[in-house]
């Protein structure tokens, strides 16, 4: 029985993919909480269809797939970001414009150099196949990276995402601060994307923050909670792909949105006990 369990872990891909995908499924837990109170949900499914399209040109014009995809994204966020500032569009047409046509280069391209297609079908749906050391010292390269900005900049962050209004008072140089988020959140989607794939990125963002959300107030916890659930889903959700044999994209996100359902589950029978309690009492 044990030698059944710990077949997977005799192939090096699968020791990689896991790896990667625990520290994948953290690291969206963690920038997660931040996009989920500030209400960005939708800037993670549409930057990460603009760094398809930045994907698509570092490899049609042979530049390194993490620098390439990386500046593409951060630059589409930036530009969001100056569109809604210094015009009346709103964030969602603003997302909608720029990360479609981001994303249309990236099909343009594809449909011009055919070769390629398959290649990006892994970028597309995931692909653990490909998960090599050196993706995985990237992983984790940038996302100790990436914890590390967001202890410098704990405060600044929490002041922007409850209210940016005060933060400026108080002195926060909120475009400064935006701007270094753009380029984390670009970060996290490109070193997700051999895991989860461009499709189911923006799910991996958003279901373990909002499952943590339904389940406590205190923002220390939810980010622990967000965290915890983003890394053990991956762990599991690729443990289930190799043996049902699916995307591990997939079988991750189908796992969260499981969580998801506890949790909502949870969350309402508790405000009903509550409710119960302060009928006891009046």
């Amino acid at each position: 029985m044990a030698n059944i369990l710990l077949q997977p872990f005799e192939f090096e891909f699968f020791r990689n993919g896991t790896l990667v995908a625990v520290i994948v499924g953290g690291l969206c837990g963690l920038i997660g909480v931040y996009i989920v109170l500030r209400g960005m949900s939708y800037i993670g499914h549409g930057l990460s269809h603009a760094i398809f399209g930045g994907a698509v040109v570092s490899f049609v014009m042979g530049w390194n797939f993490y620098l390439g995809a990386g500046l593409w994204g951060f630059l589409a966020a930036v530009l969001i970001n100056q569109t809604v500032r210094r015009t009346k569009i709103n964030a969602d047409a603003a997302i909608g414009v720029i990360t479609t046509a981001s994303f249309a280069i990236g099909v343009a391209l594809i449909s011009r150099y055919r070769r390629f297609t398959q290649s990006f079908d892994a970028a597309l749906f995931g692909n653990i196949l490909g998960v090599t050391s050196r993706d995985l010292w990237v992983v984790l390269g940038v996302a100790a990276l990436i914890v590390v900005v967001i202890f410098f900049l704990y405060k600044q962050l929490l002041f922007v995402t409850f209210d940016i209004e005060v933060a400026k008072v108080h002195g926060v140089k909120t475009d400064w601060i935006d701007t270094f988020f753009a380029l984390l959140l670009a970060s996290t989607l490109i070193v997700s994307m051999q895991i989860l794939g461009v499709t189911l990125i923006a799910a991996a963002l958003v279901i373990p923050a909002i499952s943590a959300r339904l389940l406590t107030d205190s923002f220390n916890q939810m980010i622990i909670l967000s965290i915890v659930i983003g890394a053990s889903t991956g762990f599991v959700g690729m443990y289930f792909s190799f043996y049902i044999d699916i995307a591990s994209g997939a079988s991750i996100v189908l796992l969260q949105a499981g969580v998801f359902g506890l949790a909502l589950i949870l969350s309402s029978l508790r405000k009903r006990a509550a409710q119960r309690l302060m009928h006891t009492h009046l």
